[in-house]
């Protein structure tokens, strides 16, 4: 009985800290001419570990300053933005960001810049090779660790920089629109690597993907988040259920697309509106 008492008056579980949480997140930036403009404006929302979000929005609507905060890389001009429940102050091994461009240092060859990363998270030099070598193969470019990187393809550079951010093993990967420079083969490459590394990690993984591309989107994420043109504000979420791997050809991804970019065109025409009408 006493059992029982205790098992009826117990409390459910706290729920779990989100891994991201952004609170009235506030980015002014200054423009050439000296003017004070707002990116976002009150921005709020979370991002649940092993989850994998996707931010869309017209330029600038401060996606990448976003990141930027997120990644510890600069402050808010006032809101705040928590990993784990603590306030970000600074860049961690916990979150490595993915830049459109590789970014991808010149003296070192392609298997060193990898090597690079995996010294930083502790790996023993005795490791550092054949587990650069196991990334590089999994993005396809077996045999090119020896390159430096002015000799490889864009598309490829940019396999070099994702494999470089995974060997690193964060709990956290921000992307600010890396694949959007590629053609389209090389785009649904790495698309597919993502996700596969993303599955692979059994929710431990937990992804923010900025990226211009609808579809991209609705292929990669779990929830889309959609921002207003400058300043920046959350207009809606999109939760995605389609199992994965997903088609464009499936029902629930088509219906998804097409709302998403309804919305977009909606928000690009009001924008345009507002801006004739100053």
């Amino acid at each position: 009985m006493g059992e029982t008492m205790q098992a009826l008056s117990s409390k459910p579980p706290a729920p779990a800290e989100p891994k991201l949480a952004v609170r009235e997140l506030v980015m002014t930036r200054r423009t050439a001419s000296g003017e004070t403009v707002t990116a976002t404006d009150r921005l709020t929302f979370d991002v649940a570990t092993g989850e994998f979000v996707c931010l869309l929005g017209p330029s600038g609507s401060g996606k990448t300053l976003l990141l930027n905060v997120l990644a510890g890389l600069e402050a808010p001009t006032s809101g705040e933005a928590l990993l784990d429940g603590r306030p970000i102050s600074g860049p961690g091994p916990d979150r490595v960001v993915l830049f459109q461009e590789p970014s991808l240092f010149p003296w070192l060859s392609v298997r060193g810049n990898i090597e690079l990363a995996l010294e930083l998270v502790g790996f023993a030099a005795s490791e550092r090779r054949a587990a650069a070598d196991r990334w590089l193969a999994r993005v396809h470019l077996a045999g090119w660790g020896d390159a430096q990187p002015h000799e490889l393809s864009a598309g490829m550079r940019q396999r070099v920089a994702l494999a470089r951010a995974l060997a690193a093993d964060p709990d956290v990967l921000l992307c600010d629109e890396p694949f959007g420079a590629l053609d389209a083969l090389a785009r649904e490459l790495l698309q597919r690597e993502l996700q596969g590394v993303w599955l692979g990690s059994e929710g431990t993984k937990t992804l923010l993907f900025v990226t211009h591309n609808v579809r991209e989107a609705a292929l990669l994420a779990d929830r889309v988040l959609v921002m207003s043109a400058a300043p920046g504000r959350l207009l809606e979420e999109f939760r995605i259920h389609a199992p994965r791997p997903r088609s464009l050809d499936d029902v629930l991804v088509a219906r998804v697309v097409s709302e998403i970019h309804d919305l977009l065109m909606r928000e690009v025409d009001a924008s345009v509106a507002r801006e004739m009408a100053r």
